[in-house]
């Protein structure tokens, strides 16, 4: 599609697999690797509730329940607009059977009125020169349906060479009862919000961790990071200051590591130190996360050990066949001693190597009670979403974060859906 060329996967515990993704150089005459595969590795979802009923939920919802054990067939003309195509999708069941989803991916062309590129030109006499582009993109949807909650994966491209990915959550709430009916009766922690009568909604977080095994331009890469340096300058100029930008490559597994929004860098970049540009720069991706969410845990607590490899927002591996699920393989099983941080504590070299970048991204929920109609029990959608830009010599990620809306739950209303009996009648 439009020079890109990828292959799209069904696996029962990532879900939807994007793996071999190119694209097509004209300049050059030969098609570009860039992915050689991205997926979700992990789900990390703790609430912060400590009642005797509700401090074990912290669920690691790839490895303990299995985004596509719990993909839903999308609905034609809702989930998937009117010009897409439905595929199905298949896994292996417990006895060994291809079992089948229906219509679990959706393709589809979006053109939703922006401008991919344009410039007006003034600068030739009697002669004003305009010429605009617009912005039709390639989607492919899964949606995950995990207890109450429904995570939408799109991976989106551009014609321009860009690729977006994004989750959005939508759903239910989960809420659990109190003897509290207005927030002035409240005098202890209740660790949420009171959102009606007798209702609470538990404060929880959501961090979505992804294996990305760039192969830019080729398989061996390396990361790096560049710094804004401000100058003072004496210079016989009008300016007195300047900046410019210092780099420094990542040698091993330790030094890659990034805190977003704790470490002072510009840019976080995956090169290819073998090839450059007809002007001699570095061809790589740049990941540019637009807010930093880290948890809140301590380290010591034991739902944060299974799940440490959220500390940081950036981790660089060298590849490794067994090194899929952030987790460990193993998930329901784990203490934290077969996880992604445990991996990079033998600090491997990762310059000039066959790499692979994990990216968490997230955000903190914290649910609020809005003046909707009393029987309104629905989540509008919300949540983190990224995107990567490939352009003429740079290839670009970058992530965003959705506003957020909430809606109240009813009392004493008790839900269930077929997606939660489908998911865990696999776990039996």
């Amino acid at each position: 599609w439009a020079n890109w060329k990828f292959h799209v996967a069904f696996d029962a515990r990532a879900g939807l697999m994007i793996s071999t993704a190119s694209i097509f150089d004209h300049q050059k005459n030969a098609r570009r690797s860039i992915l050689y595969r991205g997926f979700v590795s992990e789900l990390f979802v703790p609430y912060m509730d400590l009642t005797e009923e509700w401090y074990y939920r912290t669920y690691l919802d790839a490895g303990e329940y299995g985004l596509g054990l719990c993909a839903v067939s999308l609905q034609p003309g809702t989930d998937c607009p009117a010009n897409g195509v439905l595929m199905d999708g298949y896994f292996a069941g417990q006895d060994g059977k291809p079992v089948l989803t229906p219509n679990v991916f959706c393709m589809f062309e979006r053109n939703a009125g922006d401008i991919m590129w344009r410039h007006t030109e003034f600068g030739i006499p009697d002669r004003v020169v305009t010429e605009s582009r617009p912005e039709v993109t390639l989607v492919v949807r899964m949606v995950s349906a995990i207890g109450n909650y429904d995570y939408i994966f799109d991976w989106e491209f551009f014609q321009s060479g860009s690729i977006k990915v994004k989750v959005g959550l939508t759903g239910l709430l989960e809420i659990r009862g109190t003897n509290y009916t207005h927030k002035d009766e409240i005098d202890e922690e209740v660790y949420g919000n009171l959102l009606s009568e007798n209702t609470i909604g538990a404060f929880h977080d959501h961090f979505i961790t992804y294996h990305l095994d760039l192969d830019i331009d080729g398989q061996n890469n390396s990361f790096m990071k560049s710094f804004l340096k401000p100058v003072k300058t004496h210079h016989q100029s009008p300016r007195r200051s300047y900046w410019t930008v210092e780099s420094e490559v990542a040698k091993t597994e330790s030094e890659a590591q990034v805190k977003v929004g704790t470490t002072p860098v510009a840019e976080l970049l995956v090169v290819n130190p073998n090839k450059k540009t007809r002007m001699g720069n570095l061809v790589g991706y740049r990941l540019i996360p637009a807010s930093a969410v880290s948890p809140l845990m301590s380290e010591d607590d034991y739902p944060q050990i299974r799940a440490a490899f959220t500390e940081r927002n950036v981790w660089v591996t060298p590849y490794n066949m067994s090194e899929k699920w952030a987790s460990g393989l193993f998930t329901d099983q784990s203490r934290g001693d077969d996880t992604l941080k445990t991996w990079t504590s033998r600090d491997r070299e990762i310059e000039n190597k066959d790499i692979v970048l994990w990216y968490t991204m997230g955000f903190h929920h914290k649910r609020l009670a809005l003046p909707l109609r009393k029987d309104d029990t629905h989540k509008s959608r919300n949540g983190p979403n990224f995107e990567n830009i490939l352009r003429e010599r740079l290839l670009v990620f970058s992530w965003t974060k959705a506003i957020q809306h909430k809606a109240v739950i009813p009392k004493h209303r008790i839900i269930t859906t077929l997606a939660v009996q489908k998911c865990l009648s696999y776990h039996d």
